[in-house]
């Protein structure tokens, strides 16, 4: 009986902590080459975070606010101009 509820309480616990690594920041590595790849690009970069398998940063160009989605090969997915 003792095993089973440890074995229940490992259950109940990992979908939890699946579910908060796959919507944090990305490694430090990770930011360095985004935020190098975005500099080139132009792009002043203020916050990266990841999301839903891929990468978001919140950057500035031209005075404009942008997002910046990548995917996990670090390609520009797609950019958005933040209100």
């Amino acid at each position: 009986m003792r095993h089973s509820l440890k074995l229940l309480a490992l259950a109940l616990t990992l979908p939890a902590a699946a579910a908060f690594a796959s919507d944090s920041a990305p490694s430090a590595e990770t930011q360095a080459k985004i935020r190098d790849l975005l500099t080139g690009q132009g792009y002043e970069v203020r916050k990266i975070e990841s999301e839903d398998g891929q990468y978001e940063a919140y950057a500035v160009k031209d005075g404009k606010k942008y997002e910046v989605y990548l995917n996990g090969k670090l390609e520009v997915v797609k950019v958005k101009e933040d209100d």
